[in-house]
């Protein structure tokens, strides 16, 4: 995968968790996720389409998830509330729409996120994209961003 495509994630979850959040992001360093190494308790999913293609996830422990949700939304909120998974299918679509605003040369549009919760879920993107993984530390903890798209404008001009 081309790193260019990295590059936008860590921009983005580092403006969105300091301007939405005050809440600083560090970044590690990114790694090929393995297939069958599950994300973590809490998951919000986008897909990307257009010159792009692929699958974004923003996931968390579910005590660092509900302490940046609380944060988000201003008021302390727990795995089980109502309101909990559209907090965090919002924090993937800004993520993913701050990231896909830099791709300033491509067409592409994201999905409707959906949200998983529950201990040692593991999320299957296409088999034929790898996968990046984007450690993230905040003061509410870990988390990471994992990225796998490939540009299709690319792929079938080689095709």
């Amino acid at each position: 995968m081309n790193q260019n495509y990295i590059i936008p994630f860590m921009k983005s979850v580092q403006n969105v968790f300091e301007t939405m959040l005050q809440l600083p992001v560090q970044i590690k360093e990114p790694t090929l996720k393995n297939e069958d190494e599950p994300s973590f308790d809490v998951s919000g999913i986008i897909g990307m389409s257009g010159d792009v293609d692929g699958t974004v996830v923003l996931s968390f422990p579910t005590t660092t998830a509900e302490r940046i949700v609380s944060i988000f939304t201003g008021m302390d909120m727990t795995s089980e509330s109502e309101d909990f998974a559209d907090a965090v299918g919002e924090l993937v679509n800004m993520v993913s729409g701050g990231a896909k605003a830099q791709f300033t040369d491509k067409t592409v549009s994201i999905s409707c996120p959906s949200v998983v919760i529950g201990s040692n879920h593991q999320i299957f993107g296409q088999k034929d994209l790898t996968c990046i993984l984007i450690p993230c530390e905040s003061d509410c903890g870990e988390f990471c961003v994992e990225v796998g798209i490939r540009n299709l404008v690319a792929a079938e001009a080689t095709a």
